[in-house]
């Protein structure tokens, strides 16, 4: 089972299609990179769900090295799922370099309705 990686910024409506990814039972953990406020806002608990906590104002570097000090070792398996549907570019930046940096082969996924679709293969996976 793969692992999930994705952005949860404070960006207006950008959370439904993370959270239902979230709430999936196809992935062993899921990391969420989040803001202080954001880390705040979240509701949800689950026990496979793993807070990487950022400073959004910071820079591209800097949030990359902090991602990788917050995942190394805690991530299982040579691929990792990643959905970016929510944050801002340079947390897409960071997290992309981080994960290649960490030697991941990278599955970008995301909602279609509740299908999940690996947008890198163009395969959907019917809602549960």
């Amino acid at each position: 089972m793969t692992d999930l990686v994705a952005c949860l910024g404070t960006g207006k409506g950008t959370w439904t299609g993370v959270l239902k990814l979230v709430s999936r039972q196809d992935f062993e953990q899921c990391f969420l990179i989040v803001n202080s406020w954001t880390k705040q806002s979240l509701q949800l608990k689950k026990d496979n769900l793993h807070l990487v906590v950022i400073d959004s104002e910071a820079k591209t570097a800097s949030i990359k090295e902090e991602i990788i000090k917050q995942l190394e070792g805690k991530i299982k398996g040579f691929e990792v799922a990643v959905n970016l549907d929510s944050g801002a570019g340079k947390e897409h930046t960071a997290v992309v370099t981080a994960l290649i940096q960490l030697g991941f082969a990278l599955r970008f996924v995301e909602m279609d309705g509740d299908d999940m679709i690996e947008v890198s293969q163009n395969q959907r996976f019917e809602g549960e």
